[in-house]
Parts: C-alpha cells; structure tokens; sequence
C-alpha cells in the first residue's frame, strides 16, 4: 500500500506542478497584456493628437527659416499619423459617418457593414478618444485591441494546454513503461516459482509412496495426495502466468464448488460457506479452471483475513442474457469506497505481510485472460463487502 500511495502522491505532485505553471505563465500574460492594452491607449491618442495638429496645422511662414520648421514639423505629424500598421482604429463625425478607418480588413462590397461591425465590438470594449478639431466640429476615435495584443492574451491558455498533453502523454508513458516492467517481473518470478516448486513436489510423491508401504492410515494419506494436486495445480497457475492460457468449455457450478470443498477443509470452523447454486446445476462457459479457481480461492482468503477468521462467505450464481455473474460476499471489515478502484493496483495491500499482487493477478486473469470484468459492486465499512466477477456464456 506504501507503494501505491508513493506513486499517487507522485502523481498528484506532477499535476500540482503543472497547474503552478499555467497560473504563474496565465497571471504574467494578463498583467503583460494590461501593460501592452496602456501602451496601446496612449499610442492611439498620440496618434489622434497628431491627426488633430495635421488637420489644423496653421504656421504663418515670415522667413526661409520658419518655412522650413514648418515643413518638418508636418513631416513629423505625417510619420506619426502613419506609424499605426496594427490597432484597428476607426474615425466617426459627429453626425456618426464614418470619416477613416485603418487596419481592418473587410470587401469593399461589404465595407458599411463591415465597419459597423466593428465599430460595434469597438464601443463595447473600449471608451473613444475625441479630435477636436474647432468648437463645432469634434470627431470620435475608436479602436480596438491589435493582432499581437489579443494573440498574447490567448497563449497561457494554449501553453497550460500544451503542458496538460505533455504531461498526459509523459504519464501513460510512464504507466505502460511500469506496467511492462512489472509484467516481466511476474512471469519471471511465477516461471521461477513454478520451476522450484516442482523438485519438493517430486520428492513428497516419493515419500506418500513410502507412507503406503508402512501401514500408514489411508485417510491421511488421502490428504496428503490431495495437497500435492494442490501443490501441483498451484505450479501450473505459475508456469501459465504471462502466456495466453488455453480456455476450455467448463461447467462452472463443477469448478466453484471444487474450491469451495477445498476451502472449507482448510479454513476455520467459524467461517461459514454459502452457495446459491447445487452441485447438479450447470453452467458452462469458457475457462481456464486452474488459473480462474486460484482467483475464487483469493477472493475467499482475502475475505477470511477481513472477517478475522469468523463470518460468512457467500457466493452467488446467476445468468443474465449472455454473461454469468457470480458474486462473493463476505461479512468483514469493508473496503472505504475511495479505494474500490485502487484496491486492484499491484502493490496495494492491507496486510504486514504480503506484496499486494493477489487482486492485481485476479484482475488480469479474469479480464485478459477470460475477457471478463472484476470489481467492487457493494461495500460498507464494517459490515462486508461484494466483489462481482463478470463471464461470457
């Protein structure tokens, strides 16, 4: 479980940066942009102010000398008036015709309604800046934001997308680089498993041999045989990790309660097993019975140490149109509904002991292998929880 919350926290630390990041780049641009919009205000009334004095330039000219001041000064209004190549600016009389307007883009067929338009969205945004020309003739400039202010403002929000997909795409990376590597560590440490296993199971079938030639009672030696089939089926579940196994068409109500019986024999006299279904019923469908009974035995351990080795265990069988549900009940102590998802990630686990693989390998043998579904369909703390899992007829 230290684990898996290791790894959430590292996920959680990953999105947290991330979110610092577009709301440090989103509270710049704005602050950026203000700036750039107050720069833009005065430029639009310097170059008002200067198409004012352009108007109404009137130098008396008395001398070579003033001619020639004059000329630059109108050379001066002229370059300023004319340095404006991105705010949209336009110019309206009094009256409300339009007089000028600079840097907007429209057809010349459609110019009236094109100029409306924006002069619409322009007195919207934006207070207008009068040209007083002389005591009965003032003009109303209006403008709007340019090209580059209004791209700069949208671009914290394209860069904290842009960080979002990286991340995203550098997460599920990480997950199937991880989940990769933790599937290689499972086959070879079942293969592993599987291959150690077989020389002590050898050596026990040579001894429950002995047993029978030295008068030994058959009862027991009945149960030692039936441990080495455990042992024996255990090692096949092993060696089969990793590889596609081979379904069969199987009666399920044969497969639970062999696992059932088995179970019993080897759990408390205070764990009580239910069934919803006989020994004659039939139920067939496609299995994998060794890898699909190690699941149900899982199920019922993990529901045992949650019980505390006194409850009941109920297992419910039942069709509904193409699949078959089976559900497993138990009377522990219940799984917080936060954890319902999480609960199946590997490395989770309650226990002191354990690697936390059990529901993780139960999960990928149902839904890899069988194409079936597995999860928490009911819990509450304190009184038990149902684990559903989902077959195809």
């Amino acid at each position: 479980m230290d684990i898996y919350l290791k790894r959430k926290r590292g996920k959680i630390l990953l999105l947290v940066i991330a979110i610092l990041i577009g709301v440090s780049s989103l509270l710049y641009t704005n602050w950026l942009t203000g700036k750039m919009a107050q720069e833009e205000r005065k430029r639009v009334e310097l170059w008002a102010e200067a198409t004012k004095e352009l108007i109404g330039a009137s130098i008396e000219v008395t001398s070579p000398e003033m001619e020639r001041l004059n000329t630059n000064y109108l050379n001066f209004l002229s370059l300023v008036a004319t340095q404006n190549t991105t705010i949209p600016i336009i110019i309206v009389e009094k009256d409300g015709t339009f007089n000028t307007a600079a840097n907007i883009k429209y057809n010349e067929e459609r110019k009236g309604e094109a100029l409306q338009r924006e002069l619409k969205k322009m007195k919207d945004r934006v207070e207008p800046i009068p040209i007083e020309l002389s005591e009965d003739n003032t003009q109303l400039l209006y403008y709007s934001e340019s090209s580059i202010l209004r791209n700069l403002r949208y671009y914290p929000f394209i860069q904290l997308f842009v960080i979002i997909v990286f991340i995203a795409v550098a997460y599920f990376a990480f997950s199937a680089t991880q989940k990769a590597e933790q599937n290689q560590v499972w086959v070879g440490m079942s293969k592993e498993t599987a291959h150690q296993l077989g020389t002590p199971i050898s050596s026990l079938m040579a001894w429950i041999e002995i047993l029978k030639l030295k008068d030994v009672d058959e009862s027991l030696i009945k149960e030692f045989e039936k441990d080495i089939e455990r042992l024996e089926r255990i090692t096949e579940r092993f060696s089969k990790i990793g590889s596609k196994p081979d379904l069969f068409p199987t009666n399920l109500v044969e497969a639970l309660n062999s696992t059932v019986n088995y179970l019993k024999i080897r759990s408390s006299n205070k764990v009580i097993f239910k069934t919803s279904f006989s020994e004659n019923d039939v139920v067939e469908t496609h299995l994998n019975t060794a890898l699909f009974s190690w699941v149900v035995e899982n199920l019922c351990k993990n529901a045992i140490d949650a019980m505390e080795n006194h409850g009941t265990i109920k297992i419910d069988l039942h069709e509904k149109g193409n699949s078959i549900l089976i559900d497993i009940t138990d009377t522990g102590k219940g799984v917080p509904k936060s954890q319902f998802k999480t609960i199946f990630q590997p490395g989770y686990s309650t226990k002191k002991r354990g690697w936390g693989l059990g529901l993780s390998l139960a999960k990928r043998i149902i839904e890899n292998y069988h194409n079936g579904k597995i999860f928490i369909k009911w819990s509450e703390i304190g009184k038990g929880t149902t684990f559903r899992i989902i077959l195809n007829k």
